[in-house]
This record gives structure tokens, C-alpha cells and sequence, in this order.
């Protein structure tokens, strides 16, 4: 991972932990999802996001969350095969596979 591109997802990780530390995890989500979109063609930066989205989840009381991100913990092995859907937020509630669109001032990081 270019170091612009981990600068930029370690950020968005720490929002997401200083959201998940004062509970508001609606905000810790929306980083959490942010991180995904930046590392989720890395192994490890992905299977990360996903489980703090397990954790936050189970923060949250949300077993929809909290099931859904057990296989995609597995599944982010997938990163290593170049199999990665560009956008995907990596929550529950949307197709694991389903390509979305990249928010615009995430897409300079992922053009580098």
C-alpha cells in the first residue's frame, strides 16, 4: 500500500475507533466504510475494516452487521486474488460483490 493511500485509510480508521469509543457508531460506520472503499484491494487494511465493523456491530447490537461481516472476514482473502468489487462499502446490508461508486474525494487515493 502507497504510503498516501495508508495515511489516508489509517485516518478514516481512526475516526472510526474514536466514534466506536464514544459510541456513536452511525459515525464510526460511515469511516469504517470510507476505510473499506481505501483498503479493500489489501489484505490486511481489509480484513481490518471488516472486523471493526464486526465489532462495531456487536457495539451496536446489530446481528444483521455482526453476521454478515463473519464471511466477509473470510471472504477479504479475496484482496489477494485481485477479486474486489471498486466502491463496495463492505456492509452487511449491501451485496458483498456489488461494485459502487467511489466517493470523489476518496477516488485521488485510489488512482495513485
Amino acid at each position: 500500500m502507497k504510503a498516501k493511500l495508508r495515511i489516508a485509510f489509517e485516518n478514516e480508521m481512526l475516526l472510526a475507533q474514536q466514534h466506536y469509543a464514544g459510541s456513536n457508531f452511525t459515525a464510526c460506520f460511515h469511516h469504517l466504510e470510507r476505510a473499506h472503499i481505501l483498503g479493500q484491494r489489501h489484505y490486511l487494511p481489509h480484513l481490518r475494516s471488516h472486523y471493526w465493523m464486526f465489532k462495531a456491530g456487536l457495539g451496536s447490537r446489530d446481528l444483521r452487521e455482526v453476521l454478515g461481516q463473519i464471511p466477509r472476514m473470510i471472504a477479504s482473502f479475496g484482496s489477494l486474488l485481485g477479486i474486489v468489487p471498486v466502491g463496495n462499502t463492505g456492509r452487511a446490508r449491501v451485496p458483498a460483490l456489488r461494485p459502487m461508486p467511489v466517493p470523489a474525494d476518496l477516488q485521488i487515493h485510489l488512482s495513485e
